[in-house]
């Protein structure tokens, strides 16, 4: 017969277990405070012991941090493993971020496919409130709120696919997004037509995840990712041709300077 170890396990090991379980699937998201210890260990029905060790095994996983005088933090552990080699990746070759936007329209079309698939009512709820703020910030003309509640919507896809890598994933290559490491969102609103046409690909893909139409919903993520990438190529297009006319114009001057002299 092969060996079975009938030992129980042990409470710390149950508790760390389950907090992990709220990190992997987004209940507790990067930068998340956890509750005081008191309140957390009473919340979860164990003694305070048992929770501070299995904070510990969390803390040695790279889960989570304790901020000395600040409490216990959820670490960005999954995101920044991914991002952190990209951003020198995006300064080092500009034409990398053209590959970046060819995955995100991979991964925005099978997160929109499943979150119409997958998609509970309470994640229903969800994108249409985060859908109902981007309309918000577009009536009142506020690009920088605009942009931000563009990145929750899509995260808010992302969480409904109920895919815990790919919600993962989509965080991190969102935070670059957030920070501006790969384009400038100003420049791409500055374009005059460029919010309304963003608007209405968002509410494309809103409306096929909510009538539960996964293909729909695929063709409309990938669609709108097709038209963000043809922005940015325009836009870095432009600039190109901008900093060659600038060189030829500072040349022109200053060869002009050495002939009056």
């Amino acid at each position: 017969m092969d060996e079975v170890d009938l030992r129980p396990e042990r409470l710390s090991d149950s508790v760390a277990r389950y907090l992990e379980k709220l990190v992997l699937e987004g209940t507790l998201r990067a930068g998340d405070r956890l509750p005081a210890e008191r309140k957390l260990a009473a919340e979860l029905n164990v003694s305070r012991p048992s929770l501070r060790e299995a904070l510990q095994k969390l803390e040695a996983a790279g889960l989570v941090e304790t901020r000395h005088g600040g409490g216990t933090f959820v670490r960005n552990a999954f995101g920044a493993a991914l991002t952190d080699p990209l951003i020198q990746l995006f300064h080092d070759h500009p034409q990398a971020a053209f590959d970046f936007i060819e995955l995100r329209a991979t991964l925005e079309g099978m997160g929109a496919y499943h979150a119409a698939l997958r998609g509970t009512d309470a994640d229903r709820e969800t994108l249409s409130e985060h859908f109902a703020a981007m309309e918000r910030a577009h009536a009142n003309e506020d690009p920088t709120e605009e942009a931000e509640r563009d990145a929750d919507f899509h995260y808010a896809i992302a969480e409904a696919s109920h895919n815990t890598v790919l919600m993962h994933v989509m965080r991190g290559l969102l935070d670059l997004l957030r920070r501006d490491v790969i384009f400038n969102r100003m420049r791409l609103y500055k374009r005059p037509d460029a919010r309304d046409v963003l608007l209405r690909q968002h509410r494309a893909i809103y409306t096929a995840i909510m009538a539960r139409d996964a293909e729909a919903a695929r063709a409309a993520a990938q669609g709108h990712m097709a038209e963000v990438a043809a922005f940015f190529r325009a836009d870095r297009e432009a600039a190109i041709r901008d900093d060659s006319a600038r060189r030829r114009r500072a040349r022109s001057r200053t060869s002009s300077a050495s002939q009056a002299r």
